[in-house]
């Protein structure tokens, strides 16, 4: 693919011409493997990923395992380290290397047509989650023609007006057995939704489902019939010991545990309620039992 076809090899070339370096970030090569060579859009260094794209799992942030290209001007300042000899596999000399051997399997097993089919695959997911669901939640960064790439950017902010958070959205997922896609990036206050190419669309359609049942409960706080407080939202997530208490809230039992998206049979159920999210961040609370519970169970 010719450079000059590419809208980043134009990025690219401004910032050259004002001094400046091009890093290629590969974590979203699920976008790109099999349609895009990296090496045409005119980076300067290429750091390809392996997790999400090639079957390393993405938790805790990924592991960041994968090869950093970099043009001929940057090679001196590679990482370097005596003890690694030369053809060094890793940059760090406890690295782990070892992960790699997942994405070899996988990229064997896959072959070149089974990759590229999986890039359209994830590009087919992101556009097809973004349409069903941009009347519902305004969908950020869409281009031209009113498409997305491997990922949809849901903007939430507008419903801050009536009290409604995406904090509030995320845990109300949690209801329906979705952990919540990544919150607050790229911008503050949205969801950033990354299907990939791995989803059926019986899943995608749960999931879409369950935005759009969400979406009603916002409606129902911004029409007035209930207040934020209140409402599911922000009583989520619920657990079976809500189910099984005492009731007193404004919406049904039913609502509350069963929304939408939820499955009747085999529901996630969570282990704990709301929390307060940032209190826990900035105050550890241990929960292991005293030194002397162990000294006495030994006995």
């Amino acid at each position: 693919m010719a450079c000059s076809r590419i809208p980043c090899a134009r990025f690219a070339g401004i910032t050259h011409d004002h001094g400046g370096q091009v890093y290629i970030d590969g974590a979203n090569m699920n976008a790109l493997v099999g349609l895009v060579r990296p090496g045409d859009v005119g980076g300067d260094v290429s750091h390809l990923n392996m997790h999400k794209t090639f079957a390393i799992p993405h938790g805790g942030g990924g592991p960041g395992m994968g090869p950093i290209g970099v043009k001929a001007h940057l090679a001196p300042f590679l990482p370097a380290d005596p003890r690694m000899g030369e053809g060094a596999v890793s940059a760090a000399p406890w690295g782990s290397a070892s992960i790699l051997l997942i994405s070899w399997a996988y990229i064997l097993m896959m072959g070149g047509e089974g990759l590229t089919q999986a890039t359209r695959v994830a590009i087919l997911n992101a556009n097809y989650i973004a349409s069903r669901l941009q009347a519902a939640y305004p969908v950020l960064f869409m281009g031209n023609r009113g498409r997305v790439a491997h990922e949809c950017i849901l903007d939430t902010r507008p419903f801050a007006e009536f009290g409604v958070t995406v904090d509030d959205i995320a845990k109300r997922l949690v209801d329906n057995g979705f952990h919540a896609p990544t919150m607050s990036w790229p911008v503050a206050g949205t969801l950033m939704v990354e299907p990939t190419e791995s989803e059926t669309k019986a899943e995608i359609d749960r999931f879409i489902t369950a935005l759009l049942a969400i979406r009603d409960e916002i409606a129902d706080v911004a029409e007035g019939r209930i207040a934020a407080e209140d409402s599911p939202l922000r009583h989520a997530p619920h657990t079976v010991e809500d189910l099984v208490a005492d009731w007193d809230r404004a919406y049904s039992r039913e609502q509350g545990c069963f929304p939408a998206g939820a499955f009747r049979v085999d529901k996630y159920w969570p282990l704990v309620g709301r929390v307060d999210n940032a209190y826990g961040d900035r105050n550890l609370i241990c929960t292991c039992p005293p030194v002397e519970d162990y000294a006495q169970a030994a006995q």
